[in-house]
């Protein structure tokens, strides 16, 4: 889930690539580096462990000079972050350098083969193993960089996506990929390449990405060239038109990225929303569900596959399709359904759900799926992204990029593009009255400014996050719906202010951890005015008895949970099916409040990144 950048054209290359690795930081930022062949044709290389901003320093008053260049922000898979497992890393005669994205799982094993040629390493990755073997292969066989590092990745195993410049040759660029995504920014007269399209904006908005097995070679003056590594025949080159734009990648006058994207919601919804609730609310439309009625008529089973965030959002789904569209629906880690041998047949619908659409276990399940026979439809917020062109078919959820590693906005459109699938395959199976998809739909056009009063939130919960900022441990409770909601509140506590936090079904607390509750041990109670309020009650009830303080969400005049709780939080009341998305925004707002009390960086934090592009 490392970030990658790269240029050849006619400008100066240093400072397209550091802005390149700035906007990538959110895919890793243990250490970064840059490679460089200035115009006397030699190779520069300037690395170091910590931001983007460290690089800068160190960079600061050297050559960086040259038309060509590639970088690297890292997540660390092999080795520690330090100085010398930053990428790029070198061939031993220090000629070729090279960034990768990705594992090669094989790499010990090519590495003792290396050893025995006379090879020795300096770092712990396995980048430098691919490096050195693309070097040992072109002195062998006497033959070109772009041979050697075709075989060379004939005998690697894993996946990989790589960037290679070699010194005295400040013409060529040469990547490739399997299983990890690259994009090429086609220009006038100069190329860009990155692991996403983020660095590309601003440049050009004509792209081209690669796919699975493709190796690519730029070279200055002439016309890209795109291979199969299968069989070194030329590739169709399918050039696209970006949609992004720079105002979407900036903060907008936010302090971070994760506060903008919370309050971005009420327009990333109308964004995913438009064009979809038609005829005055009385029937949904969803294209890739039209176009294959029959697979969705017929389905005898949907499994919803994904991870992290997503796979919160898939618990929700499931309650939608199984209440709406009478079929049955299991929920699956993609990390463990590939593992699986799952039992599916061609009347199975997988859906798989991801907000980059390049997580690496999901796109697995993906491929395992489809070949057992499965139809598979995918929702990713990412256009052009691996998981929409590796599905049959899907719904993108439209709620522009998400930079923040903590996802928030992507969320809330995962469950609405969720409830639009239930609400469309409800009316197609028949399965679902008339009234209640219009209710349901009226109140999804109304979401929007539904989120807009629940922000007004913002400053209490900012006040009530002082008093919380130093618990050691949070318990997040929901039930029905909004069971997955205190999943997803836990897991935004946990991943940006290092706090434990644990979310449970509130009945489940009396089988385990119901023992840890004390005057220290907070409780956060997702209780909207729903089918299971009354049961709820019953729960915080037990939290109070136990000595337990209690910050209880609650639909707005809600006065029974006042009386009980410590603190509550009124949102606006929903129907039932929409709960977790309005429930979700003060949870967002509690996790960010409370992180920043703790001087905690909430757009990068410890031992994340934005997408997990490796196993």
């Amino acid at each position: 889930m490392c970030g990658i950048v790269g240029y050849l054209g006619h400008r100066q290359a240093y400072e397209i690539l550091i802005q390149g690795l700035h906007r990538l930081e959110y895919r890793g930022y243990d250490s970064a580096g840059v490679a460089l062949i200035n115009d006397d044709c030699n190779l520069n290389v300037y690395k170091t462990r910590g931001k983007v901003s460290n690089l800068e320093q160190s960079a600061d008053g050297k050559d960086t000079n040259g038309t060509v260049g590639i970088a690297h922000t890292r997540w660390a898979t092999h080795g520690e972050p330090n100085d010398v497992n930053a990428h790029p890393q070198l061939s031993q005669s220090r000629s070729i350098a090279l960034v990768h994205n990705g594992t090669i799982e094989n790499y010990s094993v090519l590495k003792k083969a290396l050893i025995q040629h006379g090879y020795s390493f300096e770092s712990d990755t396995d980048t430098e193993v691919l490096v050195q073997l693309i070097e040992f292969i072109k002195i062998t066989n006497g033959c070109s960089t772009l041979d050697a590092v075709t075989e060379a990745l004939h005998q690697v195993e894993g996946a990989y996506a790589i960037a290679v410049i070699e010194d005295g040759d400040p013409d060529t660029l040469i990547v490739a990929r399997k299983s990890s995504p690259l994009v090429i920014g086609v220009g006038d007269g100069e190329t860009f390449i990155a692991s996403d399209a983020t660095p590309i904006v601003g440049f050009t908005d004509k792209v081209v990405y690669l796919q699975d097995d493709e190796i690519a070679v730029i070279r200055r003056g002439k016309p890209l060239q795109v291979l199969s590594l299968k069989d070194n025949k030329p590739s169709k080159i399918n050039i696209q038109t970006l949609k992004l734009s720079l105002a979407q990648l900036e903060k907008g006058g936010y302090d971070t990225f994760m506060l903008k994207e919370i309050f971005e919601q009420p327009a990333t919804l109308r964004d995913c929303l438009r064009g979809r609730i038609v005829d005055d609310c009385n029937r949904v439309v969803l294209s890739g569900v039209e176009i294959n009625k029959d697979k969705f008529l017929n389905a005898r089973r949907i499994v919803l596959v994904a991870c992290g965030t997503s796979w919160h959002a898939a618990l929700i789904g499931k309650r939608l399709i199984q209440e709406m569209c009478g079929i049955p629906v299991e929920v699956e880690y993609a990390s463990e359904f590939r593992y699986s041998n799952p039992c599916l047949t061609k009347d199975d619908i997988v859906i798989s759900i991801s907000q980059s659409g390049e997580t690496a276990d999901t796109l697995a399940a993906i491929q395992l799926a489809r070949e057992k026979g499965a139809f598979v439809y995918g929702i990713c917020n990412v256009v052009g992204a691996s998981i929409p062109r590796n599905t049959d078919s899907g719904t993108y959820i439209h709620v522009g990029p998400e930079i923040g590693v903590a996802s928030t906005k992507a969320f809330t459109g995962q469950v609405t593009v969720l409830v639009l699938l239930a609400l469309c395959v409800g009316q197609l199976r028949g399965t679902i009255l008339p009234q209640t998809v219009h209710d349901v739909a009226k109140a999804l056009t109304e979401l929007p400014e539904t989120i807009e009063k629940t922000l007004r939130l913002d400053s209490k919960i900012q006040e009530l996050s002082r008093i919380f900022t130093y618990a050691h441990n949070f318990l997040y409770l929901g039930r029905g719906y909004n069971y997955p909601t205190a999943l997803e509140g836990a897991l935004k506590l946990k991943e940006i202010s290092y706090i434990h936090a644990e979310g449970y079904p509130a009945a489940e607390m009396k089988h385990g951890p119901i023992a840890l509750i004390d005057h220290e041990m907070p409780s956060v109670i997702i209780a909207p005015s729903d089918s299971l309020y009354d049961k709820i009650i019953s729960n915080v009830q037990q939290v109070k008895a136990r000595g337990g303080s209690v910050i209880a969400i609650v639909s707005k005049g809600n006065r029974a949970m006042a009386d009980i709780a410590d603190y509550c939080l009124e949102i606006p009341e929903v129907p039932e099916c929409l709960s977790p998305i309005v429930a979700s925004i003060p949870l967002q707002l509690l996790a960010y409040h409370i992180a920043v009390n703790k001087g905690k960086n909430v757009d990068m934090p410890r031992n994340l990144a934005k997408s997990v592009t490796v196993e």
